[in-house]
């Protein structure tokens, strides 16, 4: 049985602190609302306390409840070393130590500990001996931190009793220090008391140091509320300073995915038509309004989209329109973005009221027209799907208040909602944290009311823990299986509409992060201001989740709607994950995008490799593009010249789902957002933009099958002549899944000009990620070439528009050279072989053409056999026998393609 002092280690942090008696009513009233959370009363006492300490305004001095709690626990986790060395090292420790210090000192030591009272001290001591002895050592502990300097006039002294109680203090301090250390952690109580202050200055880094080194003397249940310290610190930390969006790392494998669940195989196969889609993107009412402009007349309804248009994308080779913001919107997003400042802005698209077709946009049947008219051309329709929350008016709000995550009380005392009513149902009123209107604060929840049965509940912004919460949605409570359930048949009736779907911030719903940034088990939280306050234990959550909720989708969907792709925005090195064990046929691969347009091309070719190495069946299920709603325009980040074209060769040529942003082939700059609805900026698209589209890009989208696959995929290394590796360079082949149609394709992503030759793969997993088995191919595996004598390939330079030849044995055994211009791209099209005759005509056409190009291998034939076709050609006689190694050696060295001035 544990003595008084270690009863009053668990003291609640509420008795923990001076309060006055109306200081006391709040705080009880606060613990009364929600018993739940041992934090929401502290709230109250920090907007108090600040008040009464004149630290209100503040910032550098001022502090919340996280650290009042941390504060008292921190107290408690010494209260715990105390207890145990004076009720099992050293019974009688403080009796001992009292008539020690009496020999030394003047005044009745007792005397000074009734003066004393404990009335500064943080913690609920008893009032005997060892108590009062033990709150006389904490105090000084405390005082002397600097992590606690906020609390600085709450632990000072009574000038009376300042000597007094110093000289008692150091009194018994130093006959402690003579004593036996504390068993279990070897050092004298003192030195043990002072040794949190040394650990950082600041109390995150003292309990993260407590937690490790006082493991052994710390109770399970103090341990757990130290952690849960530990979240509300971080709580505090991100309210004060709010993270950006993170930019994508390196995507490894090796060690489960970024410390999640257990991964398996379980790809989904795609149906006949996935592996070629390639995705438009356009914001549906930005681009009715530009098409008004364009055709000069209105264009308000989705079925009113000319034939025109259809006609254009899918002539230029497009398979996918994703229209984005179909669904009807939230009112109150419209109407907060028209009170923020923009007094023509329609609500966001990833705030919604319900998933109908937009009543303004011409409806469901409109819809139906615009499915029938892109089909009749090719063209399948894309949707948004936004699985975790919707807007803050919605119909689910309205109807079905228990679905989304919510409390009875507003989490911050500080929190007011005095604002408009942004609800048009009479049943119900909607009201907005004063902060937003003000721009002071971004509050993590919102106000609702039922009229009819005065049901008060304050429910939580969506948020993805990485920025502000978003303040015209209301998250969905996904520890509960019937709204999961909802969700899905949601899901089920867009994917009977629409065949392909694009789930927005997917990454959010992975068990992991659903737990991390909602329930937080203690020590994992910080995410989500105040959600540190309502941690679920993980044997908890596992059981009200057992499932993830993507796997869950993704079968439902295939038995119910099989013929649907499935396409995850997902991020937080997530992407494997979300297609190999969660089974997406497609995610979103944002590495693409920002490492090459930063040029961290060795990072990137990594990324690719260690894909590759691990299970290169991922690579297929990349979604790469060039920019997205959220980040600036494709022109704005890639320019629009050598750069942006050599990376949109990429974008077409790698395996994968290439996705192209609105106005990126005409080079618009304006970035939309998405709450537009038009676009602000007088943009004219770039005819000599849309031109070189045509020349380079849109021919690779319609012969996109030779480079979706990752069937026959090879990456090389591209090598110069003395030995070094250009991690800057991305040479790639693939072939159609039938292996007939070969492609290769070479791309300079840096600034200056390079030379070389590639004839090796980087390794792929030729076998299974349990059984890995690493292999690598010769250029001439990867395209099926032959290495027989007389064997030449000819094939046609997208840039140039030339046909080249080389030998069989010459790609076989040495591979391509190739000489690129900064930025520079080639790309190899229609291999086919030529095979010589008796007379080694291609060989003969080969030494004639020595390496370069022309524009028609038949006709240059026929002109060499011909004489009279020759003009003044360079002599070369059609009966001489030629040595075709000679002829190899002169052709290998040359690189097909345009040269540096022709690139220029």
């Amino acid at each position: 049985m544990p003595g008084p002092l270690g009863t009053a280690i668990h003291a609640p942090p509420l008795q923990a602190l001076i309060m006055r008696a109306d200081l006391d009513r709040a705080v009880e009233r606060a613990a009364i609302e929600d018993p739940s959370s041992p934090v929401a009363p502290l709230r109250i006492l920090a907007e108090r306390l600040l008040e009464e300490l004149g630290l209100k305004d503040d910032p550098a001095r001022s502090f919340g409840a996280g650290s009042l709690y941390a504060a008292t626990l921190l107290q408690s986790a010494m209260l715990a070393v105390v207890a145990r060395h004076a009720e099992e090292d050293h019974p009688g420790l403080f009796g001992e130590a009292l008539a020690a210090a009496a020999d030394t000192l003047k005044v009745d030591p007792a005397a000074i500990l009734e003066g004393l009272g404990g009335r500064f001290v943080l913690g609920a001591l008893p009032a005997d001996v060892d108590g009062r002895v033990a709150g006389l050592l904490l105090l000084e502990s405390e005082r002397s931190n600097p992590a606690l300097s906020f609390l600085a006039p709450l632990l000072a002294e009574d000038e009376g009793l300042a000597d007094d109680v110093g000289a008692l203090r150091a009194a018994v301090e130093a006959w402690l220090e003579e004593q036996p250390p504390v068993e279990a952690l070897g050092a004298s109580l003192p030195e043990l008391l002072r040794a949190p202050a040394a650990a950082g200055e600041h109390l995150d880094a003292q309990i993260a140091w407590v937690l490790e080194a006082w493991a052994p003397v710390l109770p399970e249940g103090l341990r757990t509320m130290l952690l849960r310290a530990q979240d509300l610190l971080a709580e505090e930390l991100r309210m004060r300073d709010w993270d950006g969006p993170v930019e994508a790392p390196v995507l490894r494998f090796g060690e489960g995915y970024a410390g999640g669940d257990h991964e398996y195989d379980g790809f989904s196969a795609d149906r006949d038509w996935m592996p070629n889609v390639i995705l438009i993107a356009k914001q549906t009412y930005v681009w009715l309004d530009q098409l008004s402009r364009k055709y000069e007349r209105e264009i308000t309804r989705i079925d009113q989209i000319p034939d025109e248009e259809l006609d254009l994308l899918a002539e230029r080779g497009f398979t996918g329109l994703w229209l984005i913001g179909l669904w009807e919107r939230s009112w109150a997003s419209g109407e907060i973005k028209r009170r923020c400042g923009n007094p023509e802005a329609v609500a966001s698209a990833y705030s919604l009221y319900d998933y109908v077709i937009a009543e303004g946009l011409g409806g469901e049947e409109a819809y139906r027209t615009l499915r029938e008219r892109a089909w009749q051309r090719g063209l399948r329709l894309a949707a948004d799907m936004v699985p975790n929350h919707f807007g803050v008016d919605s119909a689910w709000v309205v109807h079905h208040p228990e679905r989304f995550l919510s409390l009875p009380h507003s989490p911050y005392p500080n929190y007011r909602f005095e604002g408009p009513d942004l609800c048009l149902d009479e049943r119900v009123g909607v009201y907005l944290e004063e902060g937003y209107w003000h721009k002071s604060d971004a509050a993590v929840c919102f106000k609702r009311v039922d009229h009819h049965t005065g049901d008060v509940r304050y429910i939580y912004h969506g948020n993805d823990g990485t920025q502000m919460p978003w303040n015209d949605t209301a998250q969905l409570d996904y520890m509960s299986a019937d709204v999961r359930e909802a969700v899905i048949q949601t899901i089920l009736d867009v994917a009977r509409r629409f065949p392909i779907i694009r789930f927005d911030a997917a990454m959010t719903l992975a068990r992991r992060h659903i737990q991390r940034l909602w329930f937080p088990p203690p020590g994992s939280g910080g995410a989500i201001p105040s959600r540190s306050e309502y941690a679920v234990a993980a044997d908890d959550f596992a059981a009200a989740m057992p499932k993830e909720f993507w796997r869950e989708v993704v079968d439902r969907v295939a038995a119910e709607v099989p013929d649907t792709l499935l396409l995850a925005e997902a991020f937080w090195l997530m992407e494997g994950y979300f297609v190999r064990t969660l089974g997406m046929h497609r995610v979103y691969n944002s590495a693409f995008m920002h490492m090459l347009r930063d040029e961290d091309n060795a990072n990137y070719r990594l990324t690719i490799k260690n894909v590759l190495e691990h299970s290169p069946a991922i690579l297929e299920r990349f979604v790469n593009f060039m920019n997205n709603p959220d980040e600036e325009t494709a022109a704005e980040q890639f320019g629009t010249f050598d750069k942006y074209f050599g990376i949109a060769t990429l974008l077409v040529t790698l395996p994968g789902l290439p996705m192209f942003g609105h106005g990126q082939v005409e080079g618009f700059r304006e970035k939309y957002g998405m709450e537009y609805r038009k676009a602000y900026w007088d943009e004219q698209p770039d005819e000599g933009l849309v031109g070189h589209h045509e020349r380079v890009i849109f021919p690779l989208l319609r012969q996109r099958y030779t480079f979706s696959g990752v069937q026959h995929f090879a990456l090389y290394d591209f090598v110069h002549g003395d030995g070094w590796v250009d991690e800057n360079v991305f040479a790639v082949s693939n072939r159609s899944p039938d292996g007939s149609v070969r492609g290769v394709a070479i791309y300079n992503n840096a600034h200056e000009g390079t030379t070389g030759h590639f004839k090796t793969s980087v390794a792929f997993n030729a076998g299974s990620v349990d059984e890995p088995r690493l292999e690598q191919r010769s250029l001439g595996d990867a395209l099926g070439l032959r290495a027989d004598e007389g064997l030449w390939y000819a094939f046609r330079c997208l840039q140039d528009g030339k046909w080249y030849l080389r030998s069989g044995r010459e790609l076989c055994e040495w591979g391509l050279n190739a000489q690129l211009s900064g930025y520079g791209s080639l790309v190899y099209l229609d291999w086919h072989e030529r095979i010589d005759d008796a007379d080694g005509c291609w060989t003969k056409l080969a030494a004639w053409l020595q390496g370069g190009g022309c524009d028609d291998l038949d006709a240059a034939l026929e002109e060499l056999l011909d004489p009279t076709e020759r003009g003044e050609a360079e002599e070369v006689d059609p009966d001489e026998s030629i040595d075709q190694d000679a002829i190899e050696t002169i052709v290998m060295m040359k690189a097909p393609g345009p040269s540096d001035d022709e690139a220029e």
